[in-house]
């Protein structure tokens, strides 16, 4: 009889972990992969602390409680992580396709394979969304909703866009100085808010603002950023600049979108968010040697590896978790955190109070869907069990390291 006592799950748990944190190569870099981690984990949190759905009228619309409570702004500070993702993506891309001309393989095979693990498990959220959103019309909801269900679910995708469209070019941007995408966007923002340019031209840092921190991946590949003053550097001029440009600029405090606001700092990133990006990955390199100090930890590398192998269903997916829980919990009524406007402390303790049931969402979703991120959706040879398939996942280096960004994520 299977012993289920506390102690029985604890001691097989930490043997499990054990065997993982044995199976994991010697060399990994595992700070990598525990910032890749910090990384989705952060997008994730944020979107659903700062993401509310509200009734208006008979039209569901989006809404954020850093639209009535300003003063909230520097919780933004803590989740947007975007900057850390495409500074692993650059690093890991960079560091792959050296290794894969090493080992003689060509350019359009390394592209193919890394594309196809980005975007095969974009495929089933398309699917199961096309689906919905369908069925939603015929069933006479009104198209503002249904357009708010569809952008909410699918916002992700941009990100993976920008950075497939990064990880093409990674031949030519491999020894790109992070100064030049970096002098782009201050040329961007000078046009556009200094002489009153037109406001597309803010769609041009959408490339050159997610540059800077993917060249700067490429940097620390290159070995150029890993002296702690580097790091010190871009922390503290990044702060600094990001200070200046928010107290004496006028540009948002904010920096995710807020409902309604006339300027976002990420709709297209500014010049407020690189530098506060690049304070981020400041803060990111000063970190490694901390990190892969606490990822010899078994426990721990066990759980940041387990987020690894599902960052893309993880990202994907968690918007729709979101709504999912929403769309259940209004058979219960309207609901604080969920269905309230999010206007005062009560909504934010609410809304902390129901992370663990997105939590559980977000779980169901990536049981469902893994498997279109893990081995691209397909399942080889014969049969396995679950906990020798896990090693080898584990233990691979292809699989782990070169993951991708976001593909590790991941990169939300």
């Amino acid at each position: 009889m299977t012993d289920l006592s506390p102690n029985a799950v604890r001691d097989a748990l930490r043997q499990a972990a054990d065997r993982v944190d044995a199976a994991t190569p010697a060399h990994r870099d595992r700070a990598v992969d525990a910032l890749r981690a910090l990384a989705v984990l952060g997008v994730v949190l944020g979107h659903w602390l700062v993401t509310a759905l509200v009734a208006d009228g008979g039209t569901l619309r989006t809404a954020s409680p850093l639209q009535h409570l300003p003063w909230l702004a520097p919780v933004s500070w803590l989740f947007q992580t975007l900057a850390v993702f495409f500074l692993v993506g650059g690093h890991v891309a960079t560091r792959g396709y050296a290794s894969a001309r090493a080992r003689g393989v060509p350019y359009h095979r390394w592209l193919r394979d890394r594309l196809t693990r980005l975007f095969k498990p974009v495929a089933a959220v398309l699917s199961l969304w096309t689906v919905v959103a369908v069925a939603l019309l015929l069933s006479g909801t009104e198209y503002a909703t249904v357009r708010t269900l569809v952008k909410l679910a699918l916002s992700p995708l941009w990100f993976l866009l920008v950075f497939a469209a990064l990880t093409a070019a990674t031949p030519l941007l491999a020894r790109l100085h992070p100064l030049w995408p970096l002098a782009v966007v201050l040329h961007v923002d000078v046009v556009r808010f200094g002489l009153d340019g037109p406001a597309w031209l803010g769609w041009i840092n959408l490339a050159a603002g997610w540059l800077v921190p993917y060249t700067l991946g490429a940097a620390w590949t290159r070995g150029e950023l890993e002296r702690r003053r580097s790091g010190l550097l871009l922390l503290a001029g990044g702060t600094a600049a990001t200070a200046a440009l928010v107290v004496w600029a006028g540009y948002p405090a904010s920096m995710v979108g807020v409902p309604g606001a006339a300027v976002s700092n990420l709709n297209p990133p500014t010049l407020a968010a690189v530098t506060f990006g690049l304070a981020q990955c400041g803060l990111a390199l000063l970190l490694r040697e901390r990190l892969r100090d606490a990822m010899r930890r078994p426990v721990a590398w066990t759980a940041v590896a387990l987020v690894n192998l599902s960052a893309m269903t993880i990202f994907l997916w968690h918007q729709t978790a979101l709504m999912a829980t929403t769309a259940t919990g209004l058979l219960a009524g309207r609901l604080p955190g969920l269905h309230t406007r999010p206007d005062d402390l009560g909504w934010i303790a609410a809304r902390l109070a129901w992370l663990p049931v997105l939590v559980c969402a977000l779980a169901v979703c990536r049981a469902a869907f893994r498997t279109w991120e893990q081995q691209g959706g397909r399942r080889r040879g014969g049969p396995r069990t679950p906990g020798r398939a896990r090693t080898q996942v584990l233990c691979t280096q292809q699989q782990l390291t070169d993951r991708g960004a976001v593909e590790g994520v991941r990169h939300v």
